[in-house]
């Protein structure tokens, strides 16, 4: 069977997930509200995860003599590389043979930090903005980044009857996935640029900055609670499926348009004792990311495959179509790019500055990228002490 093939061919049935809360217990809550303060930027607010059922593993010996990895994502596009590369058959659980992969599927990047610090995961894709944070919360002790993973797929939509240029912004509401996630940073930045004042904490200003979950961002748009959202994929094209309008994609603010909307962390402990877990996951996300630009349909099939499992149905064409065109499955986590994500969270007043010195570990990437003959990539400085 090609990878191809294994990449789109169904799952077995799952068991019944179990649902969790994964800071339930008390030992745990006093040391992250402590220690660590709140893992969004200044954010208190815990969500709901699902650790679903242990991949079934690809076979063969465990690596580093796992039984399982504990691995969080996010059920959207800009997770392209995990929603692909952990599917049956997929490159990832094929470097891991008989390690498992138990995924943990949460909705915004301040509860997956909430979660790494916890111990009940072990790494996981997410935006660079909560890696910053659990990073300086921890004084540099939880995290590393490990490599990049997807880069754009981030749209300001609105309402195109209430708001028709990007000063109209100004006096409406516009949603956000939650406070101290990527976008919410990304969002504050440019409400700053502007010149408009907003509460960062509130949300409330010259714009309401309104957090709201990806999942019903789509219904708070069409009963007019919000008249737009600054949004990933596949959030953004839903509104447009819904009737709202593109005024803003924001890679068009970056260099070369390119900005890391997801990475790959791992929790520095476990990179530590299970060194070749970790590399075994990069080679199957360098795999995947290889596989998504060489073969982009079966790659978006097969991500609308795992959406359907995670979120019960599959994205329709006119949502999923333009959603995969805005996104670029990259190995590369651009660093050179980190201060400025940092710059707008401190401009925001969301972190003090910070030393980002270390936040970086791409030795055991550039191993990968150095065997599968392809270029490595720049730490820009921020690597190890």
């Amino acid at each position: 069977m090609s990878s191809a093939e294994r990449l789109l061919s169904p799952r077995p049935a799952k068991r019944p997930r179990r649902h969790t809360r994964l800071l339930a217990a008390a030992a745990v809550l006093p040391l992250l509200m402590g220690a660590l303060g709140a893992c969004g930027y200044g954010s208190e607010k815990k969500s709901d995860e699902t650790g679903s059922s242990a991949v079934p593993a690809a076979g063969g010996e465990k690596v580093d003599g796992l039984d399982k990895v504990k691995v969080g994502y996010f059920a959207n596009l800009t997770h392209a590389t995990a929603l692909v590369g952990l599917r049956k058959g997929g490159p990832i659980q094929q470097e891991l043979k008989g390690t498992k992969v138990a995924p943990y599927i949460f909705n915004a990047g301040p509860s997956e930090i909430e979660a790494l610090n916890a111990g009940s995961i072990d790494m996981g894709w997410i935006g660079p903005s909560p890696a910053i944070n659990g990073y300086v919360k921890s004084h540099g002790s939880s995290l590393k980044i490990i490599s990049g993973s997807v880069s754009g797929g981030v749209k300001l939509v609105v309402n195109p009857k209430k708001i028709k240029t990007l000063n109209d912004v100004k006096g409406k509401k516009i949603a956000t996935p939650q406070l101290g996630n990527t976008q919410d940073v990304a969002f504050l930045n440019w409400i700053a640029s502007k010149g408009w004042k907003v509460d960062a904490q509130s949300g409330k200003g010259d714009v309401s900055v309104v957090r709201s979950d990806n999942k019903v961002t789509p219904d708070a748009y069409k009963s007019g609670a919000i008249d737009g959202g600054w949004v990933p994929e596949p959030t953004a094209s839903k509104l447009v499926a819904d009737g709202g309008k593109v005024l803003l994609d924001e890679s068009s603010l970056w260099p070369d348009k390119k900005f890391v909307i997801t990475n790959l962390i791992v929790k520095q402990s476990f990179l530590k004792e299970h060194p070749k877990v970790v590399e075994a996951v990069l080679r199957g996300s360098v795999k995947t990311n290889a596989f998504i630009k060489a073969n982009p349909e079966q790659a978006k099939n097969a991500a609308n495959a795992a959406l359907k499992e995670e979120t019960g149905k599959p994205l329709p064409a006119e949502v999923i179509d333009p959603a995969w065109k805005s996104i670029q499955a990259i190995d590369d986590p651009l660093a050179s790019t980190l201060n400025t994500e940092a710059a707008h969270a401190v401009q925001a007043g969301l972190l003090e500055k910070p030393d980002l010195k270390g936040i970086y570990d791409l030795a055991p990437l550039n191993k990968v990228l150095k065997a599968e003959g392809k270029p490595t990539v720049s730490d820009a400085g921020l690597g190890a002490k």
